[in-house]
């Protein structure tokens, strides 16, 4: 069985990568998202082992000391990390592993896992950027305020991913993002058995 590709997605706050990983996996066979573990109390209706891992601040931070996780951060008072055993099941079964993190910690995973696809989703421009934003009718102009000012120092480490998918059509970017993890199956770094057993049976003819 061939290992899956482990795809790191990030964007702005406004940028569609919500709507984008769902129709992602509604369309295309093969996909598993990555679930973080977390040290926050479960919302109604969520469940260990699909929203979330909801760990105890203890296990966290054991899991921390292990070197357990891809990643991970404290964010309002309560830890959230990326187990790389769930990653790695998921990957050894062939499934292409998405991960939707910020940029912080995409560079982290990046660290950990060279070979990890860094894709980072953005509107056409800023301007389109804030008027998605307020087109959400749900924040005031503080919080819009606050969502620009972090996109500005995002699009400083835009340039450390691998690719820049705009997302100007929901489906366009689907598409192109099924095709950016499908042609990493045929890298040549992944394909290093292929090559050898040709180089082999090719031998005989030197």
């Amino acid at each position: 069985m061939t290992k899956g590709v482990l795809t790191i997605v990030s964007g702005f706050a406004g940028s569609g990568k919500g709507t984008v990983m769902k129709r992602l996996l509604s369309r295309h066979e093969g996909y598993a998202l990555s679930i973080s573990a977390t040290t926050r109390k479960p919302r109604n209706g969520e469940r260990d082992g699909v929203e979330y891992f909801f760990k105890t601040k203890e296990a966290f931070e054991k899991m921390i000391e292990e070197h357990a996780f891809l990643e991970y951060a404290s964010y309002v008072g309560n830890y959230y990390g990326t187990p790389a055993s769930y990653v790695d099941e998921q990957l050894n079964l062939g499934k292409d592993v998405i991960l939707e993190i910020e940029v912080q910690g995409a560079l982290q995973v990046k660290k950990q896992r060279p070979d990890a696809l860094l894709v980072f989703l953005t509107p056409q421009s800023g301007q389109e950027l804030e008027r998605r934003l307020r087109g959400r009718g749900t924040e005031t102009d503080e919080v819009i305020r606050s969502r620009m000012k972090r996109a500005g120092e995002e699009s400083k480490l835009m340039s450390s991913y691998d690719y820049i998918l705009v997302n100007d059509d929901v489906d366009r970017a689907v598409e192109e993002l099924h095709g950016l993890i499908r042609s990493q199956h045929l890298a040549a770094s992944r394909n290093s058995g292929l090559i050898e057993r040709i180089s082999r049976e090719l031998a005989v003819y030197q």
